[in-house]
């Protein structure tokens, strides 16, 4: 099969096309052919050897999220059979014309979306659910705060929280972006190149923070938080240090959490995956979530698929097609 490797960590000329062994499935596992690819920021960390967990990342095929048709069944996989339409969260390998997955892992493809809309689910979904919903335990009517709101975590999140009784304040970066998040559902769009998100947001009270900036964001998230409420961080592309006061923190009762996903162990996505499936599968179905796609690449185009997520040039998801 043809497939992407990573030759060694660095920029995105370090993704290669080749051949490769087409995979087996083993006990609990399905061999999908590849239709389409997710292209997420963990698979540029992965690239740059930065990814928690990655360690050496020489010849590692990347992709965390798939959509394909099952054409193999490993022992212990009885739900699927082959000819099923499915999409899929990976550790790695979505880069490929094959790739064998996790039973559990996999979820039926939604009825009326693309393979490419498919392949734009899982890794977002299964982020958001856990961070904003599960850890961050947003409720109907709290306001959710999403930084990087026209990326794909961005408008999955806020797409989540409009579609399940919360308001969405969000940030981005050009007044494009900011309107793209407003037809989401977002009730604020904050450009934060030309406005402060905190003076905005002022007053407004916010209950739960999705942070993927880090930085000099921490302290004005804290601020901005209502008592009880929760910051999570699942990235930190500004900087990982912030100081907090800790007395103010237990004042107001403040939590400080946040996760990565490929780390977590095979049963933990197992579960997650069914949780998703019977939260978020239904307003997919319902018309509520739709995945928001930027642009496709060729496979052999991995490279440039990088670049474009690596300038936050992009509104929404960036997926590769396989086999074109």
């Amino acid at each position: 099969m043809k497939a992407i490797t990573i030759r060694q960590a660095g920029g995105p000329d370090v993704l290669q096309l080749g051949d490769a062994p087409t995979p087996r499935p083993a006990a609990g596992q399905v061999l999908v052919r590849v239709q389409a690819a997710g292209v997420n920021r963990p698979d540029v960390l992965l690239r740059q050897g930065k990814y928690a967990g990655s360690g050496d990342v020489a010849g590692t095929v990347p992709g965390l999220e798939i959509a394909g048709v099952v054409v193999a069944c490993g022992p212990g996989a009885p739900r699927w059979q082959p000819g099923d339409a499915v999409c899929a969260l990976l550790a790695s390998g979505g880069y490929a014309e094959y790739a064998v997955v996790d039973a559990r892992h996999c979820l039926p493809v939604p009825a009326g979306l693309s393979p490419v809309e498919a392949a734009a689910l899982p890794e977002t979904v299964f982020t958001v659910w856990h961070n904003v919903f599960q850890r961050g335990a947003l409720q109907p009517g709290e306001t959710l705060l999403v930084h990087g709101g026209s990326s794909g975590i961005g408008t999955t999140a806020i797409q989540l929280a409009h579609a399940l009784g919360s308001r969405v304040a969000t940030t981005a970066g050009s007044a494009a972006k900011c309107a793209a998040c407003r037809e989401l559902g977002a009730d604020w769009a904050i450009n934060y190149k030309t406005e402060d998100f905190e003076e905005v947001l002022k007053g407004a009270g916010v209950d739960v923070v999705l942070d993927m900036v880090g930085g000099d964001y921490i302290a004005k998230n804290l601020r901005l938080l209502n008592d009880d409420g929760r910051l999570v961080f699942i990235n930190a592309m500004q900087g990982a240090a912030g100081a907090f006061n800790a007395l103010e923190l237990m004042q107001r009762r403040l939590t400080i959490t946040g996760s990565t996903l490929r780390p977590r162990s095979a049963d933990f996505k197992a579960v997650l995956a069914t949780a998703v499936e019977q939260h978020v599968w239904p307003l997919v179905a319902a018309g509520k979530l739709r995945p928001l796609i930027h642009q496709t690449f060729p496979l052999a185009e991995a490279a440039a698929a990088h670049r474009l997520l690596e300038s936050s040039a992009h509104i929404g998801k960036i997926v590769l097609e396989v086999g074109k």
